[in-house]
């Protein structure tokens, strides 16, 4: 069956070009390939693939030059569905897809930091695929406050775009705490990681455009497959 929760192909295509666009692997200046070759590697109509390439020239990430072909344009900053994420490739890069793996509302944990005025929150956890590899486990908290139910139905793989989408919810800020800890015991038997082996550990507080913080998370990541990223302009 198809995923539900995946993102439209042009989509996927856009943010896996803005990915390695941020990563350096397609330079400032460089020329693409003709659009007839580009849609054939990634399997997709021409149509998509301009649909896709149009997203980016909204950006100001590519540059089209009648009758000379579609140029790279670097933006100061990083832009795109994912600019809050920053796990990539070793090799840099690499579209993440999210395989929805629970949603519960629950008590929210004693150690946790605080966040929105709720007790409860609205549990997630995914399995996240990075280029294809099964290497990131997350556990996102959103406060309870912010909506009664999570639609399983209306999820999508960028979560940002749902909260912005379906609960009128826009993360303007995080801070990001990077460290090592043990894999949880909820690792499922996809995934690179197994339960109790040290992985990289990321510990994520978002804020709204208010201010207020309104959702915690906990990531762990194979470092043998993914690096955390943060590019600074």
């Amino acid at each position: 069956m198809p995923d539900e929760t995946a993102l439209p192909r042009y989509l996927q295509v856009a943010e896996t070009l803005i990915r390695e666009i941020a990563a350096g692997r397609l330079a400032d200046g460089a020329r693409m390939p003709p659009e007839r070759e580009m849609a054939a590697s990634y399997d997709i109509s021409v149509g998509t693939l301009r649909k896709a390439l149009g997203r980016l020239e909204d950006a100001g990430l590519l540059e089209r030059i009648q009758g000379s072909g579609n140029y790279v344009r670097r933006a100061p900053q990083e832009l795109g569905l994912y600019a809050f994420f920053r796990l990539e490739l070793v090799e840099g890069g690499g579209l993440p897809t999210a395989e929805l793996l629970s949603v519960e509302r629950l008590p929210k944990e004693p150690d946790m930091p605080e966040f929105g005025p709720s007790s409860e929150g609205h549990r997630i956890r995914r399995l996240r695929r990075i280029g294809g590899v099964p290497a990131v486990l997350e556990e996102i908290w959103l406060d309870g406050d912010a909506t009664a139910r999570i639609d399983r139905a209306a999820m999508s793989e960028s979560l940002y775009l749902y909260y912005r989408e379906a609960l009128g919810l826009v993360i303007t800020r995080a801070e990001d705490r990077i460290g090592v800890a043990a894999v949880p015991g909820w690792v499922v038997p996809e995934a690179t990681l197994d339960a109790g082996e040290s992985a990289g550990f990321i510990e994520r507080t978002s804020q709204a455009a208010d201010g207020a913080r309104v959702e915690y998370s906990r990531t762990w990541f194979d470092s043998r497959h993914v690096r955390y990223v943060a590019r600074l302009r």
